[in-house]
C-alpha cells in the first residue's frame, strides 16, 4: 500500500460527454451531483475555444451551487478563464512539469497514466492526482487499452498520489475496486448515458462504498 493515503469515503468523478448539449448537460450533472458525485471533468476534444468556454463557465456556476470543484480536460486557458479547481492532461498533451509552472499552485493538476514508470514520473513532475485505466473495457475512449491483470494494484503500490481507477465503470462491475487503495473512480457513459443520472450515480457509489443509499 502506498504510504500517505487514507481513503474513506471513494469519490465517484464524472467525466462528461462532449456530445451531449449543454443544457442536458447542466441537468444530468446536477442530477449526478444529487447522487453522490462530487467531482466533475469537462472532457471537450472538438469544440472551438468559444463553445468550450461558455460551456464550462455555465457548469461551473452551476456546480459552484453544490460546492463540486470542476476539472478542465487539457486546455489550461479554459481552466484560468473559468476560474475551475484544476485541469486534468493525457500522456500527449503539454508536459506535467510545464502545466504546473503556467497554472497557480492552487489549482489541482491530475494526469492519466496507464503504467508503473508513467505514475512514478508523473508524481515526481508534482500531480496532485493520477487518473490509471482503463480498468474494464471501454466504448468511451475509441484508443484505451485494458490495463494488464495486476497493473492496477502495482501502480498503486509505486506512488503515494490519490489513484482514480477509469473505463468502463459501472454499477455491476465497480463493487471489484472496493477493496483497492483508491480515491475513487471517474465513469462516462454509466452516468452521462444513465436513464436517470441521479440513480445512476447513487448506485454506483453505494456498490464502491458498500453504504446505503438514503
Amino acid at each position: 500500500m502506498g504510504k500517505g493515503r487514507a481513503i474513506i469515503m471513494k469519490n465517484i468523478y464524472l467525466v462528461t460527454d462532449e456530445s451531449t448539449p449543454v443544457d442536458a448537460l447542466l441537468e444530468i450533472t446536477r442530477q449526478a451531483v444529487k447522487g453522490g458525485v462530487s467531482m466533475v471533468q469537462l472532457r471537450e476534444k472538438h469544440s472551438t475555444g468559444k463553445d468550450f468556454y461558455e460551456k464550462a463557465k455555465r457548469l461551473k456556476e452551476m456546480l459552484d451551487r453544490y460546492h463540486i470543484p470542476l476539472f478542465i480536460n487539457d486546455r489550461i486557458d479554459i481552466a484560468l478563464a473559468v476560474g475551475a479547481s484544476g485541469v486534468h492532461i493525457g500522456q500527449k498533451d503539454l508536459p506535467l512539469s510545464v502545466v504546473k509552472e503556467v497554472l497557480p499552485s492552487s489549482m489541482i493538476v491530475g494526469i492519466s497514466v496507464s503504467t508503473v514508470e508513467q505514475a512514478k514520473e508523473a508524481e515526481e513532475n508534482g500531480a496532485n492526482y493520477i487518473g490509471v485505466g482503463a480498468v474494464f473495457p471501454t466504448k468511451t475512449k475509441k484508443d484505451a487499452r485494458v490495463l494488464p491483470e495486476g497493473v492496477l494494484s502495482s501502480i498503486i503500490e509505486s506512488v503515494n498520489l490519490p489513484v482514480y481507477a477509469i473505463g468502463g465503470i459501472h454499477p455491476d462491475n465497480i463493487h471489484t475496486l472496493r477493496d483497492k487503495d483508491v480515491a475513487g473512480v471517474s465513469v462516462v457513459s454509466a452516468i452521462m448515458d444513465a436513464e436517470k443520472p441521479v440513480h445512476a450515480a447513487a448506485l454506483l457509489r453505494k456498490n464502491l462504498n458498500a453504504v446505503e443509499i438514503k
